[in-house]
């Protein structure tokens, strides 16, 4: 008789059953309508992200505080979360028409509102990838929060450490700290969060604002302040779901609300029946390589198309831009701000309109064979199904079916890159969805050999899409690197935009069977290296090259 063997599970098992778990027990939450992050109901949670432990949230498991990932997170919820011990998520709900004065996060496009001294409001109107990031980062913030408590606690009684005392001084301070205040409350910050001084100190500027120099300070302060409460006076925080968010979600009520609106654009224009190219993209790309030669002719003598990108990408470059868009609206561009909800705005062009010396020429195309290009800005997570879905159905009015006449969908953003560095690019032949069995193999019309003379590197293979970036990890990235599934890279949309295409042409037919796909991605981290993830920091100018070129690519082989 055989004696079994043990097995022992990977750290890429462990991660990946971590993740599973996550998504289930927020999915279990969601439907309960309420949880205490840090009471039972937050326990899965708290500890599938501890297992976990995704390379953005850096030592979520170790004592000391994590500064780079508390910038990250902090950077994608609403100023002020810190301070409140309930956060409601809701649908749209007629906030816009109150007193509320709407919070926008820096780094993500969602609308939230400080009810009172105690609560905040984020909307949800981008589906359930937006609730699954929110979730993580609070749960990271809450765990934060209690490291914070322990170090400052001393016993059962609530006795508190004398450096806690100096940075509640601080932060509650009205008054503009002076230098030497500043390093002090820093000296007693450090202590708290058992970091050395430098690194305090130059984390201290990044967290500043223009209405608040000492945010860091403050931060640190209320995350300690509301954790010191919930142990000692049993006062925990609480998330809750509105009602109306509960029931609305998955019902594609903003996507369809934003596909009406560009299909009713279209037949307006009479461009129904035009054949259509569909760009998921930034909403800069497309129209400054269209109209960057009609636009800045003068510019284009002195500096090379690629310099001029880059000078596009500086803020303080605003009056070059409204040069382009200014030519752009008079030369067939239709720009639709967003009214849905989706927060995606869409630029139409009319290539019948276009200038003789813009970037292409449709002058030997016949005119009804003229084609229309609309750009979408960026969606997110699974919001891709959501939005694409709904842009590829018919428009339907009274007796009237009108089908689209799609020819192509390209799909541009940035991802994360297991093999190369930031600002690569990776074109893709599949997407695998993460956590699922799901993949979705394709014939992309891009080819690493159109960019054999642009002195990139380019590298090819299946995507993963992510539940959530926030959730990248180490061990389960290395394994789809190295394994068989030969994967490239990681981002959050692809697999859900290739299931609506899918679906849209192979099975519903309301597009052609045919219908020509092109993916790229342009590499903004490597989760894989240390100090180059996401939480190390943006691309500045190094995706000015990547992006340009891959939006050059899309245009010449979609009008090819």
């Amino acid at each position: 008789m055989t004696e079994g063997k043990s097995h022992h599970r990977t750290r890429a098992q462990e991660s990946t059953g971590a993740i599973e778990r996550l998504y289930i027990t927020m999915r279990h939450l969601f439907n309960r309508g309420f949880y205490k992050p840090m009471g039972v109901s937050g326990d899965s949670l708290r500890e599938s992200l501890l297992i976990l432990r995704p390379e953005i949230y850096g030592s979520i498991a170790e004592e000391k505080i994590e500064l780079q990932g508390l910038l990250y997170v902090i950077d994608r919820l609403p100023f002020g979360i810190e301070e409140c011990r309930y956060i409601n998520l809701t649908s749209d709900e007629g906030y816009s028409k109150s007193h509320f004065t709407p919070i926008v996060p820096p780094k993500r496009r969602r609308n939230c509102y400080r009810i009172d001294e105690e609560q905040m409001n984020i909307e949800i109107t981008r589906g359930r990838s937006e609730i699954y990031d929110i979730l993580t980062h609070l749960t990271f913030l809450y765990i934060e929060s209690h490291k914070i408590m322990k170090r400052v606690v001393v016993d059962d009684k609530g006795t508190l450490i004398r450096d806690w005392y100096k940075l509640e001084q601080a932060a509650l301070k009205k008054e503009a700290l002076t230098q030497k205040e500043c390093e002090v409350a820093l000296t007693h910050t450090a202590n708290i969060l058992g970091r050395t001084f430098e690194e305090v100190s130059s984390v201290y500027s990044s967290f500043a604002l223009p209405k608040d120099k000492n945010r860091f300070l403050n931060i640190i302060y209320y995350l300690g302040k509301l954790a010191i409460d919930e142990v000692l006076n049993d006062n925990k925080r609480e998330i809750t779901f509105s009602p109306v968010l509960r029931e609305r979600l998955g019902h594609h009520i903003h996507g369809e609300r934003w596909a009406i609106r560009i299909k009713e654009t279209l037949k307006k224009q009479g461009l129904l029946d035009k054949p259509l190219h569909i760009i998921s993209a930034n909403m800069h790309s497309v129209m400054n390589t269209l109209f960057t030669p009609v636009a800045l002719k003068a510019e284009l003598k002195k500096k090379s198309p690629m310099e001029i990108y880059e000078a596009l990408s500086n803020s303080e470059n605003s009056a070059l831009r409204q040069k382009i868009t200014k030519v752009a609206l008079a030369n067939g561009m239709t720009y639709l701000e967003d009214q849905s909800g989706t927060n995606i705005n869409v630029q139409i062009f009319d290539t019948a309109l276009l200038p003789q010396d813009s970037y292409i020429s449709v002058a030997e195309i016949p005119e009804e064979e003229k084609p229309v290009i609309i750009v979408m800005d960026y969606a997110f997570g699974e919001q891709a199904y959501e939005t694409m879905d709904e842009l590829l159905k018919p428009l339907k009015e009274a007796n009237n079916t009108y089908y689209l006449n799609v020819e192509s969908v390209c799909i541009m953003g940035k991802a994360g890159i297991l093999e190369g560095g930031k600002g690569d690019i990776m074109i893709p032949n599949a997407h695998i969805f993460e956590g699922t069995a799901d993949n979705y193999p394709f014939k992309n019309k891009l080819k690493k050999s159109m960019f054999k003379d642009d002195d990139v590197n380019v590298y090819t293979g299946a995507m993963i899409s992510v539940m959530g970036t926030s959730l990248q990890n180490r061990d389960v990235l290395k394994f789809f690197n190295t394994s068989t599934w030969d994967v490239i890279g990681l981002e959050m949309e692809g697999a859900h935009y290739q299931k609506a295409i899918q679906s849209a042409s192979k099975i519903r037919n309301s597009i052609k069977r045919k219908v020509k796909v092109l993916y790229a991605y342009y590499a903004s981290d490597n989760p894989l290296e240390t100090g180059s993830t996401l939480a190390s920091g943006g691309l500045g100018t190094t995706g000015v090259k990547p992006t340009y070129l891959i939006t050059e690519k899309m245009l010449k082989t979609i009008l090819d």
